[in-house]
């Protein structure tokens, strides 16, 4: 077992008594994590996969205040968004960066009655929006932060400057309007690094990923993933943040019996990873941001060297592990083809696809994009009170912990001691204003090359010094693949020091290797043997893991066996 899960456990072994239990780690479960762990009190963190593998794991990859949420009134909700925006600028800013955005406008007054109904919530479906609505609400962002203002405020162009700047889009336009917002590079990442930071500052806590949790007499039993060991443990307080999983986790956590009220409405949305160079250069840097007749709103933008675009909308009944179904991929190609209609663009050009449940509340909306992304706490009565975090998106993550946080607070007799509206994320904490200056720094200090220091400087800002003092303490020149800046010395550092249990947990969390449709046959085998001999795999495991991977790859995000090895086939086998 590698020795800082043992370590974790260990302390739960020692002692079971904790303050607040929570359930679920994705970004909403880990925030709350943190802000209760912060306050002083000793708190378990419990997920049952890997931190931020479920909806966490599946967002738009964008900050944003939610310039759509003005049309139903949400504006309490836009205006803590774009706070959490800016405060993740700040804090963050090694992963969350600014985004010029822009929309594409094919009318002046379209949608504006419409959209006035909505505000009323007289409607329940928007209709395309002309030039006027878009002025009004581009108006309304830049109110809400005029008082911080970090970004540009918006501006309009003509069809004629707006064709000048980005030649393939469709000719129909008339306007266009530009605005910013922010993205996110590695979300799961940026998840990791809260776990590690509060384990950090409030080293009697504990976040363990991979392990089971439910009712067991006057208490809860935990249960080991990789081991089975089951360990019994007590709290004052539990939080369910199993997001699209609330109503069923419900189940193995109170005595609620069937057909009890359901908190949750989910939504699935799918995104494409698209690798096209000529679609890439249309983009011009800015994420393009537009709806569909159907009133679905879309987007394409730069993303890691390739295009992101999403995404789907789709009610579902049950939460599960779900995929792009080849229908979503379909919709989703002809909206960009919709968008760009002379870039050529195939499902070839397709090289990672994932889906994720949106954790909503429950909503009788016909139109699923009319239901809020907003968030409350319902609190379930016991001898153990439990509070369920209920809806909520990634932007505002931080914002939910905090009213969670004070609610569990008020219910054991305690006063905030912390806030964290200004505290730094992991390799955010002295990131510079210039990101090069950093990278100059590694190379002198260390002889890298320039490309790999502008890899670690991206992906663990200010904590890529610590790592590179453990991976030139050890042979760091065995190559994963060509064009990889990832190095086997890299992989050994995060399975030992980032909470990593399975391949999977690497390829696809811990590293962007997967998303940034670089995993080949080759690489897998590669990270695979790296984390074998760091975490003391034998044979057997090491080739469970690879299968498991290369099968779920195929299953759930759309790269086949067949692409893999056709990957390994096209590059050579040497990094430089």
């Amino acid at each position: 077992m590698p020795e800082q899960r043992d370590r974790n456990l260990d302390l739960i072994r020692q002692d079971g008594a904790f303050d607040v239990i929570v359930v679920g780690g994705g970004i909403n479960g880990i925030g709350v994590y943190r802000e209760l762990a912060l306050q002083g009190l000793r708190v378990l963190l419990v997920e049952r996969n890997d931190f931020c593998s479920g909806c966490s794991a599946a967002p738009s990859r964008m900050i944003h205040g939610g310039l759509r949420y003005l049309e139903n009134g949400e504006f309490d909700l836009v205006w803590e968004s774009l706070r959490e925006r800016d405060a993740l600028l700040l804090n963050a800013p090694h992963m969350v960066r600014a985004l010029p955005t822009t929309i594409p406008i094919n009318s002046l007054f379209s949608g504006l009655l419409n959209g006035a109904a909505g505000f009323f919530g007289m409607t329940s479906r928007p209709a395309s929006r002309g030039a006027l609505p878009i002025k009004i609400g581009l108006m309304l962002y830049d109110w809400t932060t005029r008082h911080r203002r970090l970004l540009p405020k918006h501006r309009f162009r003509g069809a004629r400057e707006t064709l000048k700047h980005w030649p393939a889009l469709s000719p129909r336009l008339r306007f266009s309007a530009t605005y910013y917002d922010a993205w996110i590079s590695y979300p799961e990442r940026l998840g990791l690094e809260l776990v590690l930071d509060t384990i950090r500052l409030a080293p009697a806590c504990v976040a363990l990923n991979h392990a089971g949790i439910s009712q067991s007499g006057d208490g809860l039993r935990v249960t080991d993933g990789p081991s089975g060991e089951v360990i019994q443990v007590i709290a004052r307080a539990v939080v369910n943040a199993t997001g699209a999983w609330l109503d069923e986790s419900l189940a193995s956590l109170s005595d609620r019996g069937e057909g009890a009220e359901r908190f949750i409405s989910g939504t699935k949305g799918s995104h494409l990873i698209l690798d096209c160079a000529p679609l890439y250069e249309a983009l011009g840097g800015h994420m393009i941001f537009f709806e569909r007749e159907d009133g679905r709103v879309c987007i394409i933008f730069p993303y890691l060297g390739k295009v992101l675009a999403g995404s789907t909308d789709i009610r579902v009944e049950k939460a599960d592990r779900v995929r792009c179904e080849p229908e979503e991929k379909d919709y989703i190609l002809g909206a960009v083809r919709e968008v760009f209609p002379t870039v050529p663009l195939s499902s070839d050009n397709v090289v990672y696809s994932y889906s994720g449940i949106r954790p909503l509340a429950k909503s009788d909306h016909e139109f699923t994009g009319r239901i809020s992304r907003g968030h409350f706490i319902h609190r379930i009565d016991g001898a153990v009170p439990q509070f369920c975090m209920v809806g909520g998106k990634w932007t505002t993550f931080r914002a939910f912990a905090e009213q969670a946080a004070d609610v569990v607070l008020d219910e054991l007799g305690r006063a905030r001691v912390r806030d964290t509206i200004g505290l730094a994320i992991g390799g955010g904490a002295g990131f510079p204003t210039d990101p090069s200056e950093l990278e100059r720094s590694l190379v002198a200090r260390h002889g890298i090359s320039v490309k790999r220091a502008a890899w670690l400087v991206d992906a663990y800002g200010t904590r890529a010094e610590k790592l590179l003092e453990f991976c030139l303490n050890r042979p760091d020149d065995v190559p994963l693949q060509a064009d990889c800046w990832v190095t086997s010395a890299e992989i050994a550092y995060l399975a030992r020091n980032e909470l990593v249990v399975g391949l999977e947990d690497m390829l696809l969390r811990r590293t962007p290797l997967a998303i940034r449709g670089e995993v080949s046959t080759a690489l897998i085998s590669s990270v695979a043997t790296a984390m074998a001999k760091e975490l003391g795999w034998n044979a057997e495991r090491q080739a469970q893991e690879v299968e498991t991977v290369i099968g779920n790859l195929a299953t759930y995000h759309g790269v086949s066996l067949e692409m893999l090895e056709q990957r390994t086939h096209d590059r050579s086998t040497t990094c430089v």
